[in-house]
């Protein structure tokens, strides 16, 4: 069924428009795939000027509900897309820059959300799921894998882990959350003294990670990633909490 467009009011214009759009998102009118009309023929529809229309597009394209294809052809346009995992992982990490949020707060959402993956990841991985899990440990054990490379990989490995826990949104949750303070895991992984020995131990206790998962352990695999999350996470809050005690 066609959608019905309706002008909106001429305040505010482009929340305005937002909020049409996303009035038929709820209504089920429009879908992750759906594109909407060309630009020449929404705005005049939406009784709005088309520098309007774009301002509320990108904003829809922002947080990651909207993909833009500029030029002509069938693949020109804008299309409706499910891609949260970026667009909240930037907005958190912005909001942690500005101090929205402390890192004690990053590090306690952090152990909240992986104890809950880990845990149901025992219960509902599927042995592809854990495979692949293994393939990125296998990589961060290699031997000479640059800082940036493994950091990655553990990113990687822990987002990995909470899709294959079977909640989407606990999956964008934590994937929002890491990505917020990567840089700061990577200058932490970067100041170790002895990079191959700090390596080596993070990744045995990836591999422990793993092993309770498939053994279905999921109180256990619960109880270790709340300590290796404390362990360097934990540690970029006391040095942050030290240097705000010196700067008082």
């Amino acid at each position: 069924m066609p959608v019905e467009w309706q002008p909106v009011r001429q305040s505010r214009t482009h929340e305005l428009v937002l909020q049409s759009i996303e009035q038929r998102v709820f209504a089920g009118e429009l879908r992750a795939g759906d594109r909407l009309p060309p630009e020449r023929e929404l705005a005049p529809v939406l009784g709005v000027s088309r520098s309007a229309l774009r301002e509320a597009l990108r904003v829809l394209e922002t947080i990651g509900v909207l993909v833009a294809q500029p030029g002509r052809g069938p693949d020109a346009g804008a299309r409706i897309v499910r891609h949260p995992d970026d667009a909240l992982g930037r907005l958190l990490r912005l909001h942690f820059a500005l101090g929205s949020y402390s890192l004690e707060d990053v590090l306690e959402a952090r152990v909240v959300l992986e104890r809950s993956s880990f845990e149901a990841a025992a219960r509902n991985a599927s042995p592809e799921d854990l495979d692949e899990a293994e393939a990125l440990v296998a990589r961060m054990a290699e031997p000479g894998v640059p800082v940036l490379e493994f950091n990655d990989l553990d990113t990687r490995f822990h987002v990995h882990i909470a899709r294959s826990s079977g909640n989407e949104l606990t999956s964008t949750l934590t994937s929002a959350v890491r990505e917020s303070v990567r840089p700061l895991i990577l200058r932490a992984l970067e100041a170790a003294e002895d990079w191959p020995a700090t390596a080596a131990a993070l990744n045995a206790e990836h591999t422990e990670l793993l092993r309770l998962v498939r053994a279905g352990e999921g109180a256990s695999a619960a109880d270790l990633v709340e300590k290796h999350i404390r362990s360097l996470h934990g540690t970029l809050v006391d040095e942050n909490s030290e240097r705000a005690r010196g700067d008082s």
